[in-house]
């Protein structure tokens, strides 16, 4: 057994004899030292002056080695007013001494096989990157070596059109990777960079190589923490880029004072550009008018998304303003979350009425009010060409909705209707459900969070015993309990051939009675159309569950079944929060637990 001491020293343990002869030479032979015996080393002998010094003792744990008393020999070490270390075996004091190199090794390995299931990670990606049309590496946190790496791939690509880098961790740097890259590529069609902190200079630099790139058409710069000057890098870019159709820049930190509020559209150079992105940034109302002013000399632009932008009733008035100007066909515009009122939404309805392209309009969350919607419905009595209107969230109570119902009366064209989160109450679904028994084209109604309660339950069940048009209702979060559930349960007797989704979640507590109803009557109607019904968040007892359970096992469900047809019901028990899913498909009947796919075209979910 051999000790190595520092570098030099090489200690073997003495017999008894020589561990006997040591004993009478040790006070000034320096050639022992506790026991062991040194090769090749003279050991200086001790000076009588007083040294810094830190004194080791040790115990041979080797045939019963005693310990040396005081007077030992001291091993000299760079400390001063240290205490000595405790007593301990050889091993261990080998053990301390010699850790370094060790533990370096033991570094050194791990690094190394980190650093090869690196490499092997980055080449399967770049393998991807060779062989797929569409490859998503996002969230593989790969940062700027990473993208060093992969970039050389793109460069001589012929195959991918599709690649997301997004939200892996990659700075202003790496945006360098893809100089003399992206310029000679033609194959790229998407690049999407979102979720990255790249930055102002990073954006810069990105600019710089795709001014002579012709093959980029969508470009995804989400949360890359965008400022004023990368701003203004993009409001260049699109004057001079003349391939890119979609351009997403949401939920960054731009102004309204830079360029791209003031000429990403006005410029006469770009007539290309289809997309516009610019949710959940800082535009306002001074934003909005520059947007206007751009607008107005705009050919191109079909997509506007200025969700979440505080531009107020100021901004909204210059925005429609400039829209009405807009000599291109704008379909879809998202002014969604923009604090502005009833004096904007006048505005709104006065774009609408002129518009002859507009197929989507989302007005979600501002506060608008009965007098808003009401500007807003009168407007979509001319309109005959969007198709989906969300007027959610707004402060709309039964007046407004009354002024909506009747501009349904004779609009065909609208098949997609949001008024969830609006206290409409009974009254205001009574008034929705009369014009729709028998008018309108509605094929997706949703009214969560309304405020109906069991009484508008009643209008809605009597509503769906004529409509031939709704596929799609929500009624979540609406106070129904077992009392509109069992008027609901009523109408799912009767034959319908549109309704095939249905969600009643979140209906509070004390449901058992109107999913036992439920039960029933899909029990009763063996030529039930609904394929999606949601119960979750319901708190059902066992009472419930057994209703439903009964209806899955009722024969009448799956005899004799032609096509092949599924029926969800997903709720969660206040217990365990189990869920039951029942599927029809010809005869297979399963009970499945939580976050379990049952076909490929559906999920279950709570």
């Amino acid at each position: 057994m051999k000790f190595l001491l520092g570098s030099q020293i090489l200690l073997r343990p003495l017999t008894n004899k020589q561990r006997l002869q040591s004993q009478c030479q040790s006070q000034g032979s320096g050639s022992a030292w506790l026991g062991y015996r040194t090769q090749g080393v003279f050991l200086p002998p001790i000076l009588p002056r007083r040294r810094r010094c830190l004194v080791v003792r040790a115990a041979s744990a080797a045939e019963g080695g005693s310990r040396r008393p005081a007077s030992a020999r001291r091993v000299y070490r760079e400390s001063q007013s240290v205490s000595s270390l405790p007593v301990a075996p050889v091993k261990q004091l080998a053990s301390f001494v010699v850790p370094a190199s060790s533990f370096f090794a033991v570094t050194f390995g791990f690094g190394a096989k980190i650093e090869r299931e690196s490499k092997l990670k980055l080449n399967d990606f770049a393998k991807e990157l060779r062989s797929f049309r569409s490859v998503d590496l996002s969230g593989r946190n790969f940062g700027d070596e990473g993208l060093f790496f992969l970039s050389e791939s793109l460069g001589y690509n012929q195959t991918a059109e599709e690649v997301s880098f997004a939200a892996n961790g990659i700075t202003g740097t790496g945006m360098k990777a893809f100089d003399g890259v992206l310029q000679s590529n033609i194959m790229l069609k998407t690049l999407n960079l979102s979720g990255n902190p790249i930055g102002d200079e990073g954006i810069k630099c990105l600019c710089d190589i795709l001014l002579n790139n012709n093959g980029i058409q969508k470009l995804q710069l989400n949360s890359t923490d965008l400022g004023d000057e990368g701003a203004k890098a993009i409001a260049e870019l699109l004057k001079n880029n003349s391939s890119l159709r979609v351009l997403e820049l949401n939920n960054n930190m731009i102004d309204y004072s830079v360029g791209i509020y003031k000429s990403c559209w006005s410029s006469v150079e770009n007539n290309t550009i289809r997309n516009i992105h610019l949710n959940g940034n800082y535009g306002g109302a001074l934003g909005a008018n520059a947007l206007a002013k751009g607008l107005e000399g705009n050919k191109s632009l079909r997509e506007l998304h200025l969700h979440g932008n505080s531009i107020g009733d100021e901004g909204v008035a210059a925005l429609m303003s400039g829209l009405s100007l807009h000599k291109g066909k704008l379909t879809l515009l998202d002014i969604g979350n923009n604090s502005f009122s009833a004096k904007g939404a006048f505005h709104v309805g006065g774009y609408v009425k002129k518009t002859k392209s507009l197929l989507w309009l989302n007005v979600y969350m501002n506060d608008i009010g009965d007098e808003g919607a009401e500007n807003i419905a009168d407007a979509l009595k001319q309109n005959r060409t969007i198709t989906t209107t969300d007027l959610g969230g707004n402060n709309i109570h039964a007046k407004g909705v009354t002024a909506i119902a009747e501009a349904l009366k004779d609009n065909s064209v609208i098949t997609f209707l949001e008024l969830g989160y609006n206290p409409m109450g009974p009254d205001g679904v009574k008034a929705l459900s009369e014009v729709l028994k028998f008018h309108g084209n509605i094929e997706t109604l949703k009214l969560g969070w309304c405020q109906i309660g069991a009484k508008g339950a009643e209008f809605i069940a009597d509503m769906l015993k004529y409509n031939t048009t709704i596929r799609v209702l929500d009624l979540r979060a609406n106070g129904l309990r077992n009392e509109g559930a069992s008027c609901l349960a009523r109408s799912l007797k009767v034959v319908n051939e549109a309704l095939s989704s249905l969600d009643l979640g979140s209906m509070k507590s004390g449901y058992d009675d109107g999913a036992f109803a439920i039960a029933q009557a899909l029990k009763a109607n063996e030529d039930v159309t609904v394929t999606s019904l949601n119960l979750a968040s319901n708190f059902l007892t066992k009472f419930g569950q057994s209703a439903l359970t009964d209806a899955r096992d009722h024969e009448a469900w799956y005899q004799d079944q032609p096509r092949k047809e599924e029926w969800w019901c997903l709720y969660k028990l206040e217990t365990g929060a189990a869920c039951a899913c029942l599927t029809l498909e010809t005869t297979f009947m399963s009970w499945l637990g939580p976050w379990t796919v049952v076909s490929p075209h559906h999920r279950l979910i709570v």
